[in-house]
């Protein structure tokens, strides 16, 4: 008697990632963060790329019409992306706005930011990252139902993480007497809102343009009086100004980044707040 043993061949290869697309790195990191070895996310600019002036490229265009999902600020911050979708041919493609449901910190006027009312820079609060992290959830599993489980339990790790780092970094914060900072451009009231900063001046109203030689008298004057120390500047904008104003007050000029990847060693959301609050602290904490 013979014995015919058959074998079946099962192919048990994954499926391959889903092609993810992110207006700022600060989306790709979280994107990444949810959907982890299941996604391909690329970021439409760079953390050296200011988010308010960027001019797509013409590869945008084939990373657009590749992609299963996109994920964008909102708040009027990525005016350029819907031109983008169009002229890429991608009616179908689901755009993911993840401010929505963030409760905004209005600038005054409309025109303020070169921009909407609203300040964009959600992102700098991480209470305000839990909810976008939400619609990022929610999106990938739209587009890639079959790993939901995996991005829920993604997701709510990266939560968790982010919350013990919010306690971290308040206690850091809660130990310092001075709190009081003239920023380079308004990318950071959600920021000083959230760990109790004291911004007492912009240098720039509106990228683009630069200060006047008035205007830059009053903030001289400002830091004198107030005795402020410490000027935050941001390596996607021109360092000349709070250069020139560390030098005639004798504050210390600070770099810090709204995006990720700008500066060495921020490459994720969660190093990158941990880089500004350090770096922030530990300038006004000298004497």
């Amino acid at each position: 008697m013979f014995c015919l043993t058959v074998l079946f061949v099962t192919n048990t290869q994954a499926a391959p990632p889903i092609a993810v697309v992110a207006t700022l790195p600060v989306l790709k990191d979280l994107a990444e963060a949810v959907g982890k070895e299941h996604v391909r996310v690329s970021s439409l600019i760079s953390g050296l790329e200011s988010e308010h002036t960027y001019t797509p490229k013409p590869s945008d265009l084939i990373t657009i019409q590749k992609a299963k999902v996109l994920f964008q600020i909102g708040l009027d911050l990525e005016l350029w992306v819907r031109p983008l979708i169009q002229n890429a041919d991608r009616p179908d493609l689901p755009l993911i706005t993840t401010s929505r449901e963030v409760k905004v910190i209005e600038t005054g006027a409309a025109d303020d930011h070169g921009h909407g009312a609203a300040n964009p820079h959600i992102w700098l609060d991480p209470q305000n990252v839990k909810v976008m992290i939400g619609h990022i959830l929610k999106g990938l599993i739209a587009a890639d139902p079959d790993h939901r489980q995996d991005y829920e339990k993604n997701a709510s790790d990266y939560i968790r993480a982010l919350e013990n780092l919010e306690k971290e970094l308040k206690t850091k914060v809660g130990r310092l007497k001075d709190k009081k900072i003239i920023t380079h451009h308004p990318a950071w009231p959600y920021f000083a809102q959230r760990f109790g900063f004291d911004i007492r001046s912009n240098i720039l109203m509106q990228i683009g343009s630069a200060p006047s030689a008035k205007k830059l008298g009053v903030l001289i004057r400002q830091i004198k009086e107030e005795g402020i120390r410490v000027i935050v500047s941001e390596p996607q904008l021109n360092q000349k100004i709070p250069s020139i104003l560390a030098e005639e007050t004798g504050a210390t000029v600070v770099p810090l980044s709204p995006l990720t990847g700008a500066i060495s060693g921020t490459d994720h959301y969660l190093d990158l707040m941990r880089y500004n609050i350090e770096t922030l602290a530990a300038a006004l904490e000298k004497p």
